[in-house]
């Protein structure tokens, strides 16, 4: 009988140590789930950057006016081109508004043309370096008569010292880019001028057989692997190296020992030779 009563202690001894075992268990368990950390939300996407473009027609007693003016992602990425190119924009529609109007006012009834305005500028980048944004500028102006005019500009974009200025000024002059580029330059473009012409170019003091200079001309620099400027573009407008009808000129070189030494010093770690 002692046996048995005593087998019956143990028994229920033991009993007693499992629920104790498992009741402390669980508060454990419980804290554990407790301390660990809510998985943390994704930050909201942010919206892509995009190009600008902006329209503005209008149509008044026979008159047309149509403005249209544009630029890419990566001038809205700097606030300050942004802000200089809007207030390009606006500058441009007033006055094309100004100019259209005394044209509707001041034009005879039976020339329509004369009361007709166009106005383009797409800007597009053509370097997009660490420390620069060299951008182009492909325009189209009609203030009436036969034909409108078209051509190019040029803006090179110095984001350390937040200012903008035309791709010759990175040079010591126009003359100096001119010489460090040599015969280059007017052999590329008299090549040129003969595909149109279907004739070899005979430079006979005409100003259509001439070698205009860098003066005439929209300085662009450019790059081929995005690390630094190893290109240079020189661009002849309508009428600067032949005809109307030909159309413009864009010639490109690489960068040499020569171009180099044409940049001002204070850019001069903004170029490198090209290939």
């Amino acid at each position: 009988m002692y046996k048995s009563l005593f087998l019956i202690s143990v028994a229920l001894s033991s009993a007693g140590c499992s629920r104790s075992a498992d009741e402390s268990a669980a508060p454990v368990e419980a804290m554990n789930a407790r301390v660990e950390a809510p998985a943390a939300p994704e930050p909201p996407a942010q919206p892509a950057v995009t190009g600008t473009t902006f329209e503005d027609d209008a149509e008044s007693n026979g008159g047309k006016r149509t403005f249209d003016y544009s630029w890419p992602a990566a001038v809205n990425r700097i606030p300050e081109l942004a802000a200089r190119f809007e207030a390009d924009r606006a500058k441009q529609l007033a006055e094309q508004k100004g100019d259209w109007q005394e044209a509707i006012k001041a034009s005879p009834e039976e020339c329509g043309a004369c009361r007709n305005r166009d106005f383009e500028k797409e800007w597009k980048v053509v370097a997009d370096l660490d420390d620069w944004l060299s951008l182009s500028a492909d325009f189209y102006v009609y203030t009436g008569g036969a034909h409108g005019n078209h051509g190019k500009s040029s803006l090179v974009w110095d984001r350390e010292r937040k200012r903008g200025m035309k791709g010759v000024e990175l040079f010591n002059s126009a003359v100096a880019l001119e010489t460090a580029l040599g015969a280059k330059l007017c052999d590329a473009l008299d090549q040129e001028r003969a595909k149109r012409r279907g004739e070899p170019v005979t430079r006979d003091g005409e100003w259509s057989t001439d070698c205009p200079g860098i003066d005439e001309a929209t300085v662009l620099v450019g790059s081929s692997d995005g690390t630094a400027f190893n290109r240079i573009g020189i661009y002849f407008g309508p009428y600067v190296a032949g005809a109307y009808a030909e159309g413009d000129y864009e010639l490109d070189f690489p960068v040499n020992a020569s171009v180099l030494d044409a940049v001002k010093p204070q850019f001069a770690s903004a170029f490198k030779v090209g290939s």
